[in-house]
């Protein structure tokens, strides 16, 4: 199956995400994240939803089991077809999630470790002992394990996560960068190409679609690539 792209919708109004989707051609998912649903709630979900587009609502809940599972089960009453949560929160929250979205299309991904850590930070700052490798090989099979659809994680770490998990399970990574697009802010990354030939069911990208000139062309150049 070809890997899919996730557009991120991140911006702080609703002229501006349509306007995006609309630019973005043949895209077929886009992430609405804590930005935009802060901003403008359920609404544009349902809005980026009418214009026959899919949406990954990304808002990593991670809080205690019960407050989770009500979240989860909002987030599929509203439709959206992913939701995040952290893989951090243990597998109660995670089973929790699931049990909530059961019988609904929505699918749960557990978020690993960020693409903005290093081995540093998750060490020095956010105490960590594992590598970041260590780290997103254990939460993610602990998350499947608690009733996760699949898992989010840098691009560094899709061939370790895949081994892991097997052929079933969702992976979708962001932190990824064509080789003429600027790297931003994410430490670990990798591309669209190598991202899929790496076994990514879905990657995840914002800045050099929503910043090049002409979107759907990066759009389309990324499908290219996802599917070559």
């Amino acid at each position: 199956m070809a890997t899919e792209l996730i557009v991120v919708l991140d911006m702080d109004s609703r002229a501006e995400a349509l306007s995006a989707v609309h630019a973005c051609g043949d895209c077929k998912w886009f992430k609405i994240g804590a930005q935009l649903f802060t901003r403008l709630g359920p609404d544009i979900v349902k809005e980026v939803q009418q214009l026959g587009k899919n949406v990954f609502l990304d808002l990593k809940y991670h809080d205690i089991p019960n407050t989770v599972g009500h979240a989860a089960r909002a987030a599929a009453d509203l439709g959206a077809g992913l939701i995040t949560v952290h893989a951090s929160g243990g597998c109660a929250m995670i089973e929790a999630a699931r049990t909530a979205v059961e019988g609904t299309a929505t699918r749960i991904l557990a978020v690993t470790v960020l693409t903005s850590i290093n081995a540093s930070v998750l060490c020095e700052e956010v105490g960590f002992s594992e590598t970041p490798e260590e780290a997103v090989r254990r939460l993610a099979s602990q998350a499947v394990k608690a009733g996760a659809h699949g898992i989010v994680c840098s691009p560094l770490e899709l061939g370790i996560t895949r081994e892991v998990l097997g052929a079933e399970p969702l992976i979708v990574t962001p932190g990824v960068r064509p080789e003429w697009a600027s790297r931003d802010d994410q430490a670990r990354v990798m591309t669209p190409r190598a991202a899929a030939q790496a076994g990514a069911s879905m990657v995840v990208v914002g800045r050099p679609i929503l910043k090049h000139p002409y979107p759907s062309e990066a759009v389309s150049l990324i499908l290219e690539e996802l599917n070559s």
